[in-house]
């Protein structure tokens, strides 16, 4: 890296961009990024959320990443497609902080940090019995089993030490298998956005089947833990879903001093089997309670 007085020059091979100078994965320049983030995993779910905004200004594409920016209430929205799993939200999160805290022309960190309200709206199956499909749920915490964290340098306090201990007991958890690690959500999105929804730990899992504990054709490689998890608890909280981003989401975030919250709603319940027939009439009634409330912030 180039010394530029206290800041360090950021090497094209570490920050790839676009030939128009916009960030490579996104596609996006700092101007068309709103400082209120809406993620969801299906790229069609852009337009759902966006037919709430009352203007777009920008519409962009790139591999499953779909972004439309605009306003709803006076206030400036974007809402992005991250695909599925932790390894994409790997990759947007870390352009979307770059949009705001790199000086992209120049290649290195901005002096003034800029702080994002990111919230992932997506689906999830429900671990607990007393969880009605199409149920909200707000992420207290995200718990992973991913391995994402570990690639970062993060203190040892990082992770709530209580949450962890508890699953891996709870789940008599393979020494082969990544530690898990468990992140907090913003405090302020809880509050404002999420305060009379039901909250829980939110698991992450690295894939859909064998890592959920669904099984068709192969056998688990550890015996499935999701059942042991039923009514248990860890700091009053109830293991209550299990999703493939919010780990991800929320320690990035975390070290990257951003504000992070997901809401799912269950679209399966894990425990009785069963699933929605037509969860979009929930994913719609959430979208504009999201948007009502963070336009209120």
């Amino acid at each position: 890296m180039k010394n530029l007085g206290n800041y360090m020059e950021i090497k094209p091979s570490e920050m790839p961009l676009q030939a128009d100078g916009s960030v490579y994965h996104l596609n996006l320049h700092p101007s068309e990024l709103a400082d209120n983030v809406l993620l969801v995993g299906d790229p069609n779910r852009v337009a759902t959320v966006s037919a709430f905004f009352d203007t777009i200004e920008v519409r962009k594409s790139n591999r499953e990443i779909n972004t439309h920016t605009g306003t709803y209430k006076n206030k400036r929205f974007t809402v992005l497609s991250t695909g599925m799993g932790c390894d994409n939200i790997d990759i947007v999160l870390n352009e979307l902080d770059a949009l705001v805290n790199i000086d992209l022309e120049k290649r290195c960190v901005k002096k003034e940090h800029k702080s994002l309200n990111i919230i992932r709206l997506g689906t999830c199956g429900g671990l607990q019995p007393h969880l009605d499909i199409n149920t909200f749920i707000a992420s207290a915490y995200g718990l992973g089993m991913d391995g994402l964290l570990h690639y970062y340098e993060h203190a040892n306090s990082f992770s709530d030490s209580e949450i962890d201990k508890i699953f891996m007991a709870k789940t008599l958890w393979n020494a082969n298998f990544p530690k898990p690690y468990s992140v907090s959500a913003s405090p302020a999105l809880l509050e404002k956005v999420a305060f009379d929804m039901q909250k829980g730990i939110t698991i992450t899992a690295s894939g859909f089947y064998a890592p959920q504990c669904r099984t068709l054709r192969l056998p688990l490689g550890m015996p499935d833990f999701a059942h042991r998890l039923r009514d248990t608890t860890a700091k009053g909280l109830y293991f209550t879903n299990m999703e493939m981003e919010t780990s991800a989401l929320y320690c990035l975030s975390k070290l990257l001093v951003h504000n992070a919250l997901t809401i799912c709603i269950i679209i399966a319940n894990r425990c009785n089997g069963n699933f929605s027939k037509n969860y979009s009439p929930a994913m719609e009634n959430l979208i504009q309670l999201t948007l009502d409330r963070m336009a209120k912030m």
